[in-house]
C-alpha cells in the first residue's frame, strides 16, 4: 500500500474528529464538576469544524482512498453534513436535561462524538470490513449511552436488551458478508457487484436474507422492530433523541451501499423482501401507537411506520427511488429531532414530560412551542405544506412509476390511520385543560434550536425543492 493509494486528505474530516475526540476524553479527565461545560463546548466547536471541513471538501466526483475502501460522493458529503447538523443540536437540548439529573458529564460528549465518527464511516465505506467497523463503533457508542444514566433501572434494562439483540443482528450481518467474501474473494463492495450480476447462485440469496435482516434490525422494520419502543421509552430522553436520528441517516447509507451498490444484480429478490417488510411496518407502526400513553413510546411505532415509507422509495429500484427515500429519512430525521426536542423542552428536575397526558393545555403554557409542535405532528401526519407531506408523496410517486399502485393505495391508508395518534397530541395541547398552568422555561440556545427545527419544517415544506435536488444530485 503506498502513500498515494491511501489519499487521506479526503478522510480529514473523520481523522480530524477523532482525534479532537480522544483530546477531549483526555482533557475531560482533568475537570472538577463545575467545569464539564467545557466538554460541551469542545464537543460543538468540533462538530463545527467537521461540518466546515466536510463542506469544504465537497465534490462532485466520486474519490476513493486508503486502498479503495473509502469513497468521497455527493451522497456521502450530503449526509455526512446533516447527521454533524443533527447531532449538534441533539447536543444543545440535551445539555439542561443532563444537568437537571446529575449526569452531565464529559463522557455523554465523548460517547456521542465516536457514535458520529461511525456514522461518517458507514456512509463513506465502500469494503464490507470497513462498514462493519463502522456500524460496530456506533452499536457500541448507543449501547453505553442507553444505559448512561446508571441510577436508572428502566435505562439499565433497556440497554440490555439493546445490546443483546444488537449482537445478533450483528453477528447476522457477519455471517452474510462472511458468505459474500467466500463467493467473490473480496471484501471490496464492487467486486462483490460484479460477483452478484453474473450467474443466479444460491447462496448470494442466502447471503441477502441475512443481509436484509440484519438492516431491517439496525432500522426497527417490522418484525425486527422488538427492541425499539423498549429502547425508546427506557433511555434517557437525550439519548433517546440521539437514537432516533441520525443513525437512521447512517442506516440508510449502509441500505444503499450494501444493497444497491453492492447486491444490486440481485434487485428481484430484495425488492419483494422489502415489499413484505414495508407493509408489515406501516401497519404494525401505525395501528399500536394508537394505544400509546407514553409519548416515547408512541414515537418508536410512528419510527416503524416511517420506515415502511423509506423502504418504498427503496425498492422502487430507480434513482428517483434513492432520491425519495433519502428526501424522506432527512426530513423523518429533522421532525423527530423536534419532537424529542418538544420533550426535553417539557421535562425538568424530577418529571420526564414523556406522558401523553403531559401535553395537556400546552398552549396555555407556552403557545410559541406548541404551535412548533403542532408543525411536527402535522409533518410527521403528513399533513401539507409541511416537508412530511412531500416525503410521502415522493415515495408514494416511486412505487407507483413502477406500477406498484396497490402499495401506494396500502401506504395511504395506513398514513390516513396514522393521523389519529399524531392529531390527538394536537387535541390535547389545544382543546384540553392544562393540569399545571406554570409557563415552561429554557435556556435561549435551545429556545433557538427549537424554534429553528420546528420553522425548518415549515420552510422545507413551503419550499422543498432544494432539498429535494440535494437528494436527487446524490444519485446523478
Amino acid at each position: 500500500m503506498t502513500v498515494e493509494s491511501l489519499n487521506y486528505i479526503i478522510a480529514l474530516p473523520e481523522i480530524f474528529l477523532l482525534c479532537m475526540a480522544c483530546a477531549i476524553l483526555v482533557i475531560d479527565v482533568f475537570l472538577r464538576q463545575e467545569q464539564r461545560n467545557t466538554s460541551y463546548v469542545l464537543s460543538q466547536l468540533t462538530l463545527l469544524a467537521t461540518f466546515v471541513l466536510v463542506l469544504a471538501g465537497r465534490t462532485d466526483q466520486r474519490l476513493l482512498a486508503f486502498n479503495d475502501m473509502f469513497v468521497q460522493d455527493a451522497l456521502a458529503d450530503t449526509l455526512k453534513l446533516f447527521i454533524i447538523a443533527i447531532i449538534f443540536v441533539v447536543f444543545v437540548y440535551s445539555r439542561e436535561y443532563l444537568r437537571e439529573r446529575n449526569i452531565f458529564k464529559g463522557e455523554f460528549y465523548v460517547l456521542g462524538l465516536f457514535a458520529v465518527l461511525g456514522m461518517m464511516l458507514m456512509v463513506s465505506a465502500v469494503n464490507m470490513l470497513l462498514l462493519y467497523l463502522g456500524l460496530e463503533l456506533l452499536s457500541l457508542c448507543l449501547y453505553a449511552m442507553v444505559a448512561f444514566n446508571r441510577d436508572d433501572g428502566d435505562a439499565s434494562e433497556a440497554a440490555m436488551k439493546y445490546f443483546v439483540l444488537g449482537a445478533i443482528a450483528s453477528g447476522m450481518l457477519l455471517y452474510g458478508m462472511s458468505i459474500l467474501y467466500g463467493l467473490s474473494g473480496s471484501l471490496d463492495i464492487a467486486v462483490v457487484a460484479t460477483t452478484a450480476a453474473g450467474a443466479p447462485n444460491i447462496g448470494l440469496v442466502f447471503a441477502l436474507v441475512f443481509i436484509v435482516v440484519a438492516l431491517s434490525f439496525k432500522l426497527g422494520a417490522v418484525p425486527f422492530h422488538m427492541w425499539l419502543p423498549d429502547v425508546y421509552q427506557g433511555s434517557p430522553t437525550t439519548v433517546t433523541s440521539f437514537i432516533s436520528t441520525a443513525p437512521k441517516i447512517a442506516g440508510f447509507a449502509m441500505i444503499m451501499r450494501l444493497l444497491v451498490e453492492g447486491l444490486g444484480g440481485l434487485q428481484g429478490d430484495w425488492q419483494m423482501m422489502l415489499v413484505i417488510l414495508s407493509v408489515l411496518s406501516m401497519a404494525l407502526g401505525n395501528i399500536i401507537a394508537i394505544a400509546q400513553t407514553n409519548i416515547k413510546r408512541m414515537l418508536a411505532y410512528s419510527t416503524i411506520s416511517h420506515v415502511g415509507f423509506i423502504l418504498l422509495g427503496i425498492l422502487a429500484g430507480n434513482a428517483q427511488g434513492y432520491a425519495s427515500a433519502m428526501f424522506y429519512t432527512l426530513a423523518y430525521a429533522i421532525m423527530t429531532l423536534g419532537g424529542f426536542g418538544i420533550v426535553l423542552y417539557m421535562s425538568r428536575a424530577g418529571f420526564e414530560g414523556d406522558q401523553l397526558d403531559d401535553f395537556r393545555g400546552l398552549n396555555q403554557r407556552s403557545p410559541w412551542f406548541a404551535f412548533m409542535m403542532l408543525i411536527l405532528m402535522f409533518s410527521m401526519a403528513g399533513v401539507p405544506p409541511t416537508v412530511g407531506f412531500w416525503a410521502k408523496l415522493a415515495v408514494l410517486g416511486a412505487v407507483i412509476d413502477i406500477d406498484m399502485v396497490w402499495l401506494a393505495v396500502v401506504a395511504v391508508a395506513f398514513s390516513i390511520i396514522g393521523l389519529f395518534y399524531y392529531l390527538r397530541i394536537v387535541k390535547l395541547m389545544y382543546f384540553d385543560e392544562a393540569a399545571d398552568a406554570q409557563p415552561l422555561e429554557c435556556g435561549r440556545d435551545m429556545q433557538l434550536a427549537l424554534s429553528t427545527n420546528g420553522l425548518a419544517i415549515l420552510v422545507l415544506g413551503i419550499y422543498p425543492a432544494g432539498l429535494m435536488s440535494l437528494c436527487v444530485g446524490a444519485f446523478t
